[in-house]
């Protein structure tokens, strides 16, 4: 019953059902199936049919394509709360990339079918569904912007300034991904990212203490 009640928590929180009323929530929770995965397990290939998708639960994802010449180019990372590999529930299409756990995770899976089924007897589902995705496009096109039109070190300043407002305004971000993640996130190599973090620190723009990056002068960061 704590499980329960705790998974039903999980879900009315998320933005993809957030707002719906609780007899709603009891039966989206009764379609979900819990997955456990450990570090480094993929979940699902491109190309693999999309028979549902997922919400992390607790752990952290990884959803990236990889190039012919074996380059790992990583399109986003994923949290608790946040929903994942949904859009082939409404095409009916394969995945369109590769998702694997960074960490030790406890995933949410929603059966296409009976999700589907869910939309059609609950319109405002689709609602919710559809301002998650609008979200999920504009994060895409701005990465597309980042990458096609500014140099590394503006992808990484602006990175910075994206965290800071994801973890509530601070001065002070926590990187919850490796360096080397997050190089491929931004479409370059560690030892690039590297000398860009070093750079950064000697201008007085950071201070970087491991895992924990330190905005000195956010205004300068954002010129960048």
């Amino acid at each position: 019953m704590m499980e329960n009640s705790t998974l039903k928590e999980t879900i009315g929180k998320s933005s993809l059902f957030y707002g719906l009323p609780p007899e709603q929530i009891d039966l989206i929770v009764g379609i979900i199936v819990r997955k456990q995965y450990n570090r480094g397990e993929t979940i699902f290939f491109e190309g693999d049919k999309g028979s549902g998708f997922y919400m992390v639960d607790s752990g952290k994802v990884k959803i990236y394509k990889m190039s012919f010449s074996g380059k790992e180019q990583i399109l986003h990372i994923f949290g608790p709360g946040e929903p994942f590999g949904e859009v082939p529930v409404f095409h009916g299409q394969p995945f369109p990339a590769t998702a694997e756990v960074l960490v030790k995770s406890s995933l949410l899976f929603f059966p296409r079918d009976k999700f589907i089924q869910l939309v059609h007897d609950m319109p405002s589902i689709a609602l919710n569904m559809l301002a998650v995705l609008s979200m999920r496009l504009r994060r895409f096109a701005s990465q597309i912007e980042s990458l096609s039109l500014k140099e590394v070190p503006a992808r990484l300043a602006g990175y910075l300034l994206y965290l800071s407002e994801e973890q509530g305004g601070t001065d002070t971000v926590a990187l919850e991904i490796s360096k080397g993640q997050l190089a491929s996130l931004l479409g370059t190599i560690p030892e690039t990212l590297s000398r860009i973090f070093a750079k950064m620190s000697e201008e007085g723009l950071i201070v970087v203490e491991g895992r924990n990056i330190r905005i000195l002068d956010r205004e300068s960061l954002a010129d960048r």
